[in-house]
């Protein structure tokens, strides 16, 4: 028995590293679909290899169609397209095995590094291996095998290594504390812009560490200072090389909103965000294939679950014994709750959805889990329920995910699986693609822009039913070539003619029903 719970680590990490490999070769050889976000930053990375500079969107210009404009495309960070690059450049594969590759990497490292991270807090090896287990079995772990999510799994490779990081000094003069401030920063940002509120925090934990043996202000002033000065460098490079260059979601609100979910979606964060609620509802607030409950109801459960997740975070407080844990927890819960609560309260360009508050999830699960181990049988019981649950329906979500990628939908050149386009509208557009050079092509969705490889691309906004469209977005002047327009079938009619009349120069549209489900509209 004693040999079996010193091997228990071991065993829990290689059997979630044989699943994820198993898993990565699976949709190596069928890759899968993709998350609108990652496809502008594909596109971004298909404009690099026609010779645009770093991180310009090429696109045709509104103005003059005839003409090229370019956008440094600031609203997302760039390790979304740049690791599956490296995969792309070095091994010369596919967009679509390279996110595959990329997905296999990112999970095998993020295991470990929340499995060391863990450890780092205080807690034994077992209930670190049982968190990582926990967080395998989740939604979240699953979805980037049925849909590349970008950022969010290069965050959930580096979350955990970095929050290790910020316990492994003790004393702030020390150049390797200043080295790893600056350059944690920049990476963390890389692979995903809304690490920047995760830094903060994990540089106040930082701070506090350094100086919690000291009584006297100046010191504690003195030691954030020490800290501050490479921290205000390492976003001073972000923000000059990136985040100034364009847009980005903190860039302007919408006046000021107070709601009850404005403050209880961060508040109920960690059961949101780690045991995959939000993902298993389809999206409380935020559901673009239709929402499960009403808005009333979907607000109650939010109420419910931030008085509970309240409730549960004292509890384990006052449970779990390591310091250092419980400094982590409090620290990134607070920092998590003011900066979401006060960006909903302005009404920025951040969508109410638990993915962005991962990182809260996973620094609370361990302790979710100690908490757990130390209640009655039913309770443990209990837990098991649900964890069973959480379990079924993400291999049932894998699965089915899986088959519909494999089986349903189209593939093209880029290896992506395209849920926008059916076959029979892929192959004519990459016939349509390999036979003209100065052709234009029209789609609402991004993803299809990775199919053209030798003509120029604009990417509409889809059109909502109640018709309203910025006629500024969607007009374009000028003549060039061939207009190849795309469109869903439900678009013929009242939508495709605004389209259409947004390309003011080209006249006497040709319609082909490529499918059942898309039309084709065509002008010389």
């Amino acid at each position: 028995m004693a040999l079996l719970k010193t091997q228990l680590p071991k065993v829990i990490l290689s059997v979630l590293v044989i699943l994820t490999a198993f898993a990565a070769f699976a949709i190596y050889q069928h890759p899968m679909a993709i998350f609108p976000d990652p496809s502008w930053g594909f596109q971004v990375m298909r404009s690099m290899e026609h010779g645009g500079g770093f991180n310009m969107l090429i696109a045709p210009d509104q103005l003059d169609i005839n003409k090229n404009f370019g956008e440094f495309l600031s609203w997302w960070s760039p390790g979304q397209y740049l690791v599956p690059y490296f995969f792309v450049s070095v091994f010369h594969v596919n967009v679509g095995q390279a996110c595959a590759l990329t997905i296999l990497f990112c999970e095998v490292i993020g295991l470990f590094g929340f499995y060391q991270f863990f450890k780092k807090a205080g807690f034994s090896a077992n209930v670190s291996a049982v968190s990582v287990a926990f967080i395998a079995c989740q939604m979240f772990y699953i979805i980037p095998y049925v849909f590349y999510n970008g950022g969010e799994v290069l965050l959930f490779a580096f979350g955990g290594w970095f929050m290790y990081g910020c316990l492994s000094f003790n004393r702030v003069k020390d150049w390797k504390l200043i080295l790893f401030i600056l350059i944690s920063g920049w990476i963390g940002f890389i692979c995903k812009s809304s690490f920047m509120w995760f830094y903060a925090a994990g540089l106040c934990i930082i701070w506090i560490r350094v100086s919690r043996a000291h009584t006297i202000l100046g010191k504690w002033i003195i030691n954030g200072i020490w800290i501050g000065v490479p921290a205000i460098v390492s976003f001073t490079g972000i923000y000059v090389t990136y985040l100034s260059k364009g847009h980005n979601p903190t860039s302007g609100g919408h006046g000021l909103k107070l709601l009850w979910e404005t403050f209880g979606f961060p508040l109920a964060s960690p059961l949101l965000s780690g045991f995959s609620v939000d993902e298993l509802t389809h999206g409380l607030l935020f559901h673009p294939d239709g929402p499960m409950f009403s808005y009333a109801i979907s607000v109650l459960i939010i109420v419910v679950l931030a008085i509970a997740t309240v409730f549960v975070m004292i509890r384990i407080l006052k449970t779990v014994p390591y310091t250092e844990y419980r400094l982590v927890l409090s620290v990134v819960y607070i920092v998590s709750v003011v900066f979401f609560g006060m960006a909903f309260f302005r009404q920025l360009a951040i969508s109410y959805e638990g993915r962005h508050f991962r990182m809260v999830g996973l620094v609370f699960i361990p302790g979710a889990i100690y908490l757990i181990g130390r209640l009655q049988i039913g309770y443990r019981a209990l837990f098991a329920v649900v964890w069973i649950g959480i379990t079924y329906a993400s291999v049932q979500y894998l699965v089915s995910g899986y088959d519909i990628n494999n089986n349903e939908s189209a593939h093209g050149t880029s290896g992506i699986t395209q849920q926008f386009l059916d076959q029979d509208g892929l192959d004519e557009l990459m016939k349509l693609d390999n036979t003209h050079k100065n052709a234009i092509f029209v789609f609402i969705s991004p993803d299809l822009g990775l199919e053209v490889r030798n003509n120029r691309v604009v990417t509409l906004d889809p059109i909502g039913q109640d018709m309203k469209i910025n006629y500024e977005d969607f007009q374009h002047c000028g003549h060039s070539g061939p207009l190849y327009i795309f469109l869903p079938s439900n678009y013929k009619g009242a939508k495709a003619t605004m389209i259409m009349k947004s390309f003011e120069d080209y006249k006497g549209f040709k319609l082909t029903q490529l499918s059942e489900d898309y039309v084709l509209y065509s002008a010389d």
